[in-house]
């Protein structure tokens, strides 16, 4: 009588959890390490959008509603206040005019702020040249 040996075709999953955990920690911890400045474009097109609501942000952290400064917590308000007084309120835009060198982040805190008013937002770039 022989008896034979049956080889187990089963996998250990434990020794693979414990890798995809440590590489989940590591990137986790060097995603939030990494910044990524982006610089505005520059524009090859010399034309330029009709707009009532114009922001302009300064490297330096200045940001002004059509001429006023004003502060990121006031300009939603600011601008739902100048909608309200247009006539043609489904194409409303904001016109986001920033230096060169502004954050990314504080540009895209503006756009967050038109797209809750559903408005359109428009970058303004300096041209080429």
């Amino acid at each position: 009588m022989k008896r034979r040996n049956k080889v187990s075709a089963e996998f250990s999953m434990s020794s693979l959890t414990d890798i995809i955990f440590l590489l989940l920690i590591f990137f986790m911890l060097t995603s939030s390490m990494v910044q990524i400045n982006v610089e505005l474009a520059e524009s090859d097109s010399k034309t330029v959008a009709p707009t009532d609501i114009t922001v302009m942000m300064t490297k330096d952290g200045k940001l002004t509603f059509n001429g006023k400064k004003t502060s990121v917590k006031a300009l939603s308000k600011q601008i739902q206040s100048k909608v309200g007084q247009q006539k043609n309120k489904e194409n409303a835009t904001v016109a986001i005019v920033a230096e060169k060198g502004v954050p990314w982040k504080k540009v895209q805190e503006i756009m967050k702020i038109a797209a809750s008013l559903r408005m359109k937002a428009i970058i303004a770039t300096q041209p080429r040249g």
